[in-house]
């Protein structure tokens, strides 16, 4: 049984890639992380806000039907959710990257 060699690729292929010591270009139109997470916190804020304006008309007037203040307020609810539990994953990475020893 005769066996052939596997040609040397892995040169062939890193030739193509751009130096490694080069920094990152950023995408043009991305947005970083923090603003994110601050685009984030606005949201749920105006969420809560525009809750809050439904169930005050509602109170006042009733000129909003209940079903419509009932979805404002569970997706203001879900939106406060979400954000505490992002925000309870970004603590525990920190910490997982605080205890790392080097």
């Amino acid at each position: 049984m005769n066996v052939a060699p596997i040609p040397a690729v892995a040169p062939a292929l890193l030739g193509d890639l751009p130096e490694l010591t080069a920094p990152a270009k950023p995408v043009q139109g991305a947005t970083s992380f923090s603003q994110l997470l601050l685009d984030g916190i606005d949201d749920v804020s105006s969420k809560k806000i525009e809750a809050d304006k439904q169930v005050r008309s509602f109170v006042l007037d009733h000129s909003i039907p209940v079903h419509q203040v009932t979805f404002a307020l569970e997706q203001a609810r879900l939106s406060l959710e979400l954000m505490v539990q992002v925000r309870s994953r970004l603590v525990e990475s920190y910490q997982q990257l605080m205890n790392m020893q080097l």
